[in-house]
C-alpha cells in the first residue's frame, strides 16, 4: 500500500490562498476517482475539489474555516500499489459554484427546486431528529416547508452536511408522510438549548462583503410609491396572449426595461466607483445584477447588455441565471461585472427596505411587495395596486436630487408602461 498526498490546487487568477469551506469525507472513508472531497472558497467563487485516485482517507489537512495556501497538503489517501509516497495537486475543480453575494435576494413566492449534489445519497425522505434539533435549511426552504405544513426535523436532507433542499420536501410529500398533526404539547415545551454556528465559507464572504460595502460607501436611501395597476394589467394581457408560446412574464423584466430607459437620462447611476484611484467609470452597457436567494447563500447573477434585450429575452435570461445560481452552476462570468443591481424580496418585500450597495456600483434599486389600497384618482376613491421602490445610492458620487429624479423617472415609466417602448 502507498500514500497519495493531494495538495491544494492552483485555482488560477493569481489566487495564493483559499478558505477550506467544508469536507465531504472523513478519515476512514473509501473514496473513488472524481468523488468530491471538499469545498474551498476563493474571493469570487466556491469550488469543489475532486479526488484523482481511488483509496482510503487517512488524514485531513485542515479544518473548515481554515485559510490554506495553494500547494499545502489538503488530504492524504491510502492507495494500492508501491509503498512510496506520492504527491499531486488535486485535479481542476469539476464545478464552479456561485460567488459570495453582496446584497439582498430575490425570493419567489414558490422557490424553484435546487439541483441535488451528485455525491448526495438519499436514504429515504423521512428521518427522526430530536424535538429541539434544528435541521440545516435555507430561509426559502423553511418558508416552503411552512407553506406545505411540513416539520423540517422529519425530513432527510440530501444537501451538504445534511442540508434540507426543496426536492427533499417534494420527496417527503411524495411518500405521503404528512406530519402536520404533531403533538400540540410539544409546541409549549420549555426549551433551554443553544446553538453555535461558525461563520465560515459562503456566510463569511457575505459578512465581509456587506461590512465592506457599509464601511466604504456613504449610503443613503430614497423610497418612492408607484402605482403598478397599469403595468400589471399589461403583464396579465401579454401572458394571456403570448405566455404559452413565449413564456410567462414577471414584473422583473419590466423593471429591467425601466432601468435601461431611465439610465439614458441618468448615466451617472450606471457606474462603478474606484475609491482607491478616485475614478468614476460610467458605462454605456447596462449589465443588471439581479440579487437571488439560493440554498448556499445570496448571489447576484448578471443580465448582460440589458439595453439590447426584449421583455421576453430579459425574462428568459433572468430565469436561466436564477436557476443556475440556485443549482450551484453559475459561472464566475455570470456572477460578476454588473453595473447596477435590482433586488427584490418578492411577496415578502414588506413596505420599505434599505438595500446595501453592490460595490463598486453606485446605485441599487429595491422592489417591495405589491398591495391593493384605496387611492384618490381624479377626485374618486378607487382600488389601485401600489408598490414601493426602496433604493440606495453612494452619496460620495450621487447627489440626492439626482437620485430622486432617477427614481421619479422610473416611476413615470412604470405608471405609463407604453413609454417603456417609445423610442
Amino acid at each position: 500500500m502507498g500514500t497519495h498526498v493531494i495538495k491544494m490546487p492552483d485555482i488560477g487568477e493569481g489566487i495564493a490562498e483559499v478558505e477550506l469551506s467544508q469536507w465531504h469525507v472523513k478519515v476512514g472513508d473509501l473514496v473513488v476517482e472524481d468523488q468530491v472531497l471538499a469545498d474551498v472558497m476563493t474571493d469570487k467563487a466556491m469550488v469543489d475539489i475532486p479526488s484523482p485516485v481511488h483509496g482510503k482517507v487517512i488524514a485531513l489537512g485542515g479544518q473548515p474555516g481554515e485559510v490554506m495556501a495553494v500547494g499545502s497538503v489538503l488530504i492524504s489517501i491510502e492507495v494500492e500499489g508501491a509503498g512510496n509516497l506520492k504527491e499531486s495537486a488535486a485535479p481542476a475543480p469539476v464545478k464552479e459554484a456561485p460567488a459570495a453575494p453582496k446584497v439582498e435576494a430575490v425570493v419567489e413566492s414558490k422557490p424553484a427546486p435546487a439541483a441535488p449534489r451528485p455525491a448526495a445519497v438519499c436514504q429515504g425522505p423521512m428521518v427522526a431528529r430530536e424535538a429541539d434539533e434544528r435541521p440545516l435549511a435555507s430561509p426559502a426552504v423553511r418558508k416552503h416547508a411552512l407553506d406545505l405544513g411540513i416539520q423540517l426535523r422529519l425530513v432527510r436532507g440530501t444537501g451538504p452536511a445534511g442540508r434540507v433542499l426543496h426536492e427533499d420536501l417534494e420527496a417527503y410529500l411524495a411518500q405521503g408522510q404528512s406530519n402536520v398533526s404533531a403533538p400540540v404539547a410539544a409546541a409549549y415545551a420549555q426549551r433551554n438549548d443553544e446553538e453555535q454556528i461558525q461563520v465560515i465559507g459562503m456566510r463569511r464572504k457575505i459578512a465581509q462583503r456587506m461590512q465592506d460595502a457599509t464601511q466604504r460607501a456613504a449610503h443613503f436611501s430614497y423610497v418612492e410609491e408607484i402605482d403598478v395597476t397599469a403595468i400589471e394589467e399589461l403583464r396579465a394581457h401579454l401572458n394571456e396572449k403570448h405566455g404559452a408560446s413565449r413564456g410567462k412574464l414577471t414584473l422583473l423584466p419590466f423593471l429591467v426595461r425601466a432601468l435601461v430607459v431611465a439610465l439614458r437620462d441618468f448615466p451617472q447611476m450606471n457606474a462603478r466607483y474606484d475609491d482607491e484611484a478616485q475614478v468614476i467609470t460610467r458605462l454605456g452597457a447596462v449589465h443588471v445584477g439581479v440579487a437571488t436567494q439560493s440554498d448556499v447563500g445570496l448571489m447576484v447573477p448578471v443580465v448582460r447588455h440589458a439595453e439590447a434585450r426584449s421583455l421576453w429575452d430579459s425574462a428568459a435570461e433572468i430565469s436561466r441565471l436564477a436557476n443556475a445560481a440556485r443549482n450551484g452552476k453559475a459561472s464566475r462570468d455570470e456572477l460578476s461585472g454588473s453595473t447596477i443591481t435590482l433586488t427584490s424580496l418578492g411577496a415578502l418585500g414588506g413596505i420599505v427596505s434599505t438595500p446595501v450597495l453592490n460595490l463598486p456600483e453606485v446605485a441599487i434599486v429595491g422592489v417591495n411587495k405589491i398591495v391593493e389600497r384605496p387611492m384618490v384618482v381624479k377626485g374618486q376613491v378607487v382600488i389601485r395596486k401600489m408598490m414601493n421602490l426602496s433604493s440606495s445610492f453612494d452619496h460620495r458620487v450621487v447627489d440626492g436630487m439626482d437620485a430622486a429624479l432617477f427614481i421619479q423617472a422610473i416611476r413615470g415609466l412604470i405608471e405609463q408602461p407604453a413609454t417603456l417602448f417609445v423610442e
